[in-house]
């Protein structure tokens, strides 16, 4: 997908014990979407190549971080359901698997204004040359806790008509109780 849209040649996520890549897929096993997660370690993170500056001031503060990379879906496929499930299952895993605090993102500008909206992230400083896609990108912050909130009030809530009138993708996510299964579930093969 990333070469498809001309981010370069070179999309490997290399082994690293600190990130995980989840895949949603159709009832017949087709994946239809991809991303990793990276749990900020010694090692840091891949957003530290080019915003490293922003992702210290923000452990400075005592932000336990993590970032979101390679997101990659059919664009064939709508589906909110899927994407709104693979990110909460990412948000699962960085807040209740490894208590992260905050999740960090970089996005190509004009990608920018969906993870806005969509998710509630915020700019953290101005737009870099990315040399791992050869774009330019914003890197772009939300806290975990400000998603639990939203989670909370509107996860489980995409079939009602009032879960549809919230412009975002939380009403796609899983409701309370269905994250506290999947989360119980995570634990048992942790």
């Amino acid at each position: 997908m990333y070469a498809w849209r001309g981010y370069g040649s070179s999309h490997k996520v290399e082994s690293n014990p600190n990130r995980i890549t989840l895949a949603a897929s159709e009832k017949d096993g087709t994946t239809i979407g991809t991303v990793t997660l990276g749990i900020d370690s010694e090692s840091g993170l891949l957003a530290d190549e080019i915003f490293k500056d922003h992702a210290d001031a923000l452990r400075e503060r005592g932000a336990q971080l993590c970032e979101i990379t390679k997101l990659a879906f059919d664009h064939t496929v709508r589906s909110k359901h899927a994407l709104g499930a693979l990110f909460h299952t990412l948000y699962l895993y960085a807040h209740h698997m490894h208590g992260r605090t905050h999740a960090l993102i970089e996005v190509n500008p004009r990608h920018r204004r969906f993870y806005e909206s969509m998710l509630g992230f915020k700019r953290v400083g101005t737009v870099r040359e990315n040399p791992r896609v050869q774009a330019p990108a914003y890197l772009l912050g939300v806290e975990l806790t400000d998603m639990a909130e939203q989670i909370s009030q509107f996860g489980g809530t995409a079939d009602k008509p009032a879960g549809q009138a919230q412009r975002s993708l939380y009403p796609y996510f899983f409701s309370v109780r269905e994250a506290e299964g999947i989360v119980n579930r995570l634990k048992l093969i942790a």
